[in-house]
Order: C-alpha cells, then sequence, then structure tokens
C-alpha cells in the first residue's frame, strides 16, 4: 500500500517540473463562512490543474523500454492534458484517447503539447476500452488517470505542501472523483499530522465513492457542472486508501458548486472549474462542520468552458438577487412604458431586457404584461423597485 515515503520521493521528481504552488488565508471567506479559510491554487499549474502532479510522476519512473515505446491515456480533460505535456517535456509519444463529444478547445489544447489525438466512442467507457486496445496493439504504457499508486502518489505532494506552508491546519477539504487526489493528500497528510481530518467532496450527481465507501445506492445522473469529478467507478487502488484515511465524505449539488465558482472569481479573482470549486462549495453548505477550524481547500483546477462560465456568471447574479426579472402590468397606451422605464431609473436600477406580451397573458384585452430584466444592488433593491412602481400605480412582482 501507498506510503508518505513514496509520496516524498515523487515530490523530489517533481521539484522543477511543477509549482508549489501558494496556499494562503483567504480573509474574506474566512469571514463569511466562519472559519479560518486557506486556499490551494492547484489551478496556477501550468496546464491548470493538478493531474499534471501524477501524470509526472508516473512518466519518470518508466523503464527504458516503456520510454521508447510511448504511453496511452484516455481522458477528456485535466489528465489528458497533464500526460501530454510532461510526455512533450521528456521526449515521449503520447496518444490520448478522447470521446468524440470532447469540446474542440481541449482537443487542439492536448494537440498543442504534441501528443497524437484519437477520437472515439460516445461515452467514456468506449473511449476507455479503445485506449486499451491501442496499448496492447502498439505496446504503449497505459497511464490511468488515478487508479495506479505513482498517479496518487504524485498527487499527494500537494497534501506535502499544504501542511508545510500552514502546519496548524485541522481539516482539508478536497474534491472526489477517481480519488486520486484525495486519497493521496490523505497518506500525507495523516503521516505528517495524524490528528488532521481529511474530509471527500463529491456531487450529488456522480456519488461513486460515496456510495461504494458507505454502502449507500444513490443514484448516477448524466451529467454535471463539475465534469472533472464526474467519474462512473471508484478506483480499486484509491477506494481502499480512501476507506483507511479519509474521515468522511460528503455532497454537493449545482447550485453549491455554481455558487462557490462565482465566489471565487469575485472575492479571489481566480478562476476555477465546477470540480476545483467542490471543497468551497461543500465549505458553504455545511458552514456549521467547519467553524471556528483553520481549513484548508484545493482548488483542483481552472479550465472550464467560457460560455459555461458565463451561463454561472448571470445565474449566480440572478441567486444573490443583482440581476431580477419583474413583471409589470400596464394600460396599452403611449406613455406608459416610458413612465415605468422612468420609475425603474429614478430608484437606481438599470434595465438589461424589456419584452411586451399582448397575446399570451389573461389580462383584460387592452392591457399589456411588460416583462423588464434589471440590474440591481441586491434583494433588498429589488424590493425597493417594486415599492416606487406600486407607488407610481402600476401592479408589478418578481418572477
Amino acid at each position: 500500500m501507498l506510503t508518505v515515503s513514496d509520496i516524498r520521493q515523487a515530490a523530489v521528481r517533481l521539484q522543477g517540473h511543477v509549482l508549489d504552488t501558494p496556499c494562503v488565508e483567504s480573509r474574506t471567506l474566512s469571514q463569511i463562512t466562519g472559519s479560518q479559510v486557506f486556499l490551494k491554487f492547484e489551478n496556477l499549474q501550468f496546464t491548470a490543474s493538478f493531474k499534471e502532479r501524477g501524470a509526472c510522476n508516473k512518466l519518470a519512473q518508466l523503464s527504458e523500454d516503456e520510454r521508447r515505446s510511448g504511453v496511452i491515456a484516455m481522458s477528456a480533460g485535466n489528465h489528458a492534458q497533464g500526460v501530454a505535456y510532461h510526455a512533450q517535456r521528456l521526449g515521449l509519444r503520447a496518444v490520448i484517447v478522447m470521446p468524440r463529444f470532447t469540446p474542440g478547445v481541449k482537443v487542439e489544447r492536448t494537440r498543442s503539447f504534441g501528443a497524437e489525438v484519437v477520437l472515439y466512442g460516445d461515452t467514456l467507457e468506449e473511449s476507455r476500452s479503445h485506449a486499451f486496445e491501442l496499448a496492447r496493439r502498439e505496446h504503449l504504457t497505459f497511464v490511468h488517470p488515478y487508479d495506479d499508486e505513482a498517479i496518487v502518489a504524485g498527487q499527494g505532494t500537494v497534501g506535502l505542501e499544504m501542511l508545510e506552508a500552514v502546519p496548524d491546519l485541522d481539516t482539508l477539504v478536497v474534491a472526489v472523483g477517481g480519488g486520486g487526489l484525495v486519497a493521496g493528500i490523505a497518506v500525507a497528510a495523516k503521516a505528517l499530522k495524524p490528528q488532521v481530518e481529511v474530509i471527500g467532496v463529491q456531487t450529488l450527481r456522480f456519488p461513486n465513492m460515496f456510495n461504494a465507501v458507505k454502502g449507500q445506492s444513490l443514484p448516477q445522473g448524466i451529467s454535471t457542472i463539475a465534469e472533472g469529478i464526474a467519474v462512473g467507478t471508484p478506483g480499486r487502488v484509491t477506494q481502499e486508501l480512501i476507506e483507511r484515511y479519509v474521515d468522511d465524505l460528503v455532497l454537493v449539488d449545482e447550485g453549491d458548486i455554481e455558487q462557490a465558482i462565482v465566489m471565487l472569481l469575485e472575492i479571489e479573482k481566480t478562476l476555477v472549474e465546477g470540480a476545483g470549486a467542490a471543497a468551497l462549495a461543500a465549505l458553504l453548505k455545511y458552514p456549521e462542520r467547519w467553524r471556528g477550524k483553520r481549513v484548508g481547500l484545493v482548488l483542483g483546477g481552472g479550465n472550464i468552458d467560457p460560455m459555461l462560465l458565463a451561463a454561472i456568471i448571470q445565474r449566480g447574479l440572478v441567486r444573490a438577487g443583482r440581476l431580477a426579472r419583474l413583471r409589470v402590468c400596464a394600460r396599452d397606451v403611449p406613455g406608459s412604458l416610458a413612465r415605468i422605464t422612468s420609475i425603474i431609473g429614478e430608484a437606481g436600477a438599470n434595465i438589461d431586457e424589456v419584452h411586451h406580451q399582448r397575446a399570451f397573458t389573461m389580462l383584460a384585452a387592452q392591457n399589456v404584461e411588460i416583462e423588464l430584466v434589471v440590474q440591481t444592488r441586491g434583494r433588498d433593491h429589488i424590493q425597493a423597485v417594486l415599492a416606487a412602481l406600486h407607488a407610481g400605480g402600476f401592479e408589478a412582482e418578481e418572477q
């Protein structure tokens, strides 16, 4: 079984090849959550993910025959880039099998590191099977994204760095997909500080490790914003380590993760993907569990599609009450809309969209339903805008 000695040896191999990323306190998040929050910025790695730690450690230990033949990996995201980048750095052939639905930006980013990208299958399982077949046929070494002790040891160096930077941490909170990161961190952390608590976080839509460790049978979803931890089958190596070293596993939902992404962007000015925000999502969802403790969170990665990010920001503004949809009923006569927009402007809100609804409404035929999307300062401001519209003689409500 993996030991802290393996992780220390991995740390030596990684020196000069991956960043010892900052692990610093977020005073604002600490004030919000009631705990002392330290963030480990793994999204600052060259490939914007911790995944390159495990990939680098694995590739550095290949035999001469394995190096000559090359490596193969199956991944639609961060593992692909980690393997491709460090294979290029070490002068190795790298073949990456990706599902056909993989976003073009990820495919091109992986190719930019010199990897041969093979698009195959509509599911991750089909891509994995094809990768194994190519590995056998072309004598390539398969680099598993998590179920490999060399990979886990590389990821575990995150735990060494966190406790070296902040030795008095009480709890480490880590996202869990296949379990490589949390398993490695837990082995390292428990060796350095046996009393430290290690908590894994999974999304409610992909609770595979939660089910396996806790003997539950929660259903698995189809998609999640945290695609980096959307793993259908827990690793054999990682599950054994998690059962031995990880104190607990908790679940978060999509809205929790979206909120965490927006908060990190707004407060810390740092961009994380869904999986990278899962640890903060857990902190926000279960605040009493961590109150008064020194908590280390791993921001695992920052690779997120810009269109998805734009949608998340918009939805975050809605949740915070800074973007609101109002329904106003008025007489369908000249000047009504002008009065409504004037009242909203005088109340200090800005109008984003206006839509007149005449046909699909139960109002009298001479009336009109006006839907407005407005920018506000928050929930109290929305109520102030509604009050101003009521005072102006209009029926108005938030939708």
